[in-house]
C-alpha cells in the first residue's frame, strides 16, 4: 500500500497554493516584480499576502501572469492584456465545468 500524502505534499501538487514569492515570481517570467504589481493593481491576479506581509503566487496565478506578459510583449495595453486574459480564463472555466456537467463535445473533444 502506497504511503499517504502529507498535507505539504497536497499543497505542491495544488495550483492555487501560493508557493511562489515575488523576487522569485518575476524571475521565473522574466519579468519585474512592478509587472506583477501592475498586473495586481489592474485585478488580474490577487497574490496572498505572507504574515510578514509579502505577496505569494500561485501556478495559477504564474500562467495567467506569463500570459499576460506574452500580450505585453506584442504591443497590447497592460489594461487590454488583463481584460483578455480573465476573459480567457472565465471561458476556459466555463468548458470545464460544461464538460463536467454534459461530457465531451461533440467531436468527443475534452477540455483540459
Amino acid at each position: 500500500m502506497p504511503p499517504e500524502k502529507s498535507p505539504l505534499a497536497d499543497s505542491l501538487d495544488d495550483d492555487d497554493y501560493p508557493a511562489y514569492a515575488m523576487g522569485k515570481a518575476a524571475e521565473m517570467l522574466g519579468a519585474t516584480p512592478a509587472f506583477l504589481r501592475v498586473i495586481g493593481e489592474a485585478g488580474l491576479v490577487t497574490p496572498l499576502r505572507s504574515e510578514g506581509g509579502h505577496r505569494r503566487y500561485s501556478r495559477h496565478q504564474l500562467h495567467l501572469a506569463a500570459r499576460a506578459r506574452e500580450l505585453v510583449d506584442a504591443g497590447t495595453a497592460v489594461d487590454a492584456a488583463c481584460r483578455i486574459i480573465a476573459l480567457e480564463d472565465r471561458l476556459e472555466e466555463a468548458l470545464r465545468a460544461n464538460a463536467r456537467t454534459c461530457g465531451p463535445g461533440p467531436a468527443g473533444d475534452e477540455t483540459p
